[in-house]
């Protein structure tokens, strides 16, 4: 199975910031988005403990270098990838659940950025779960590649296989 994987920085994304965004009880297709709510964002900003976490250029690359090590090791097929500031797409085949992709990414990225010495191991670095869609045929895949190299606006840390 192939699928479009996309999670978001720490704080980065807060519901209500703008509006067209999604949260549980808005994320089906066809359904209603969420419209824009200052008293929300400002509601979830004080749940947060640390920082909005974002990435520069060097936490981009490992975070590039991690998705591609996860792989490897688990012989899943790395098709794109572009790490921006405030969140990450990938398009990956793997022949297991995409929230246990998801789940890797985010554990490998988080080990390789404390190792590098850029983050301390309590840093929270990413929201909760994410984005996680099935890539049903080969017009779906190449269209995700696209959308993941070329739709992101200004190149930062891409990878395209």
């Amino acid at each position: 199975m192939t699928y479009l994987i996309t999670f978001a920085c720490y704080g980065c994304h807060l519901h209500g910031r703008e509006s067209g965004s999604v949260d549980r009880n808005h994320c089906l297709p066809g359904s209603r988005l969420l419209e824009s709510d200052l008293c929300r964002v400002r509601a979830e900003q004080r749940l947060m403990d640390q920082a909005p976490y974002l990435l520069d250029g060097d936490r981009r690359t490992v975070v590039l270098q991690s998705l591609q090590e996860v792989c490897l090791y688990r012989d899943w097929k790395l098709l794109a990838a572009h790490i921006r500031t405030t969140h990450v797409h990938v398009v990956v085949e793997g022949e297991v659940q995409p929230e246990k992709i998801l789940s890797n990414f985010k554990s490998y990225a988080s080990r390789y950025l404390t190792r590098s010495g850029l983050d301390s191991s309590d840093r929270k670095r990413w929201a909760r779960h994410g984005s996680t869609r099935w890539l049903w045929n080969e017009e779906s895949v190449s269209a995700a590649v696209r959308y993941v190299v070329h739709g992101q606006g200004e190149a930062m840390e891409v990878y395209e296989g």
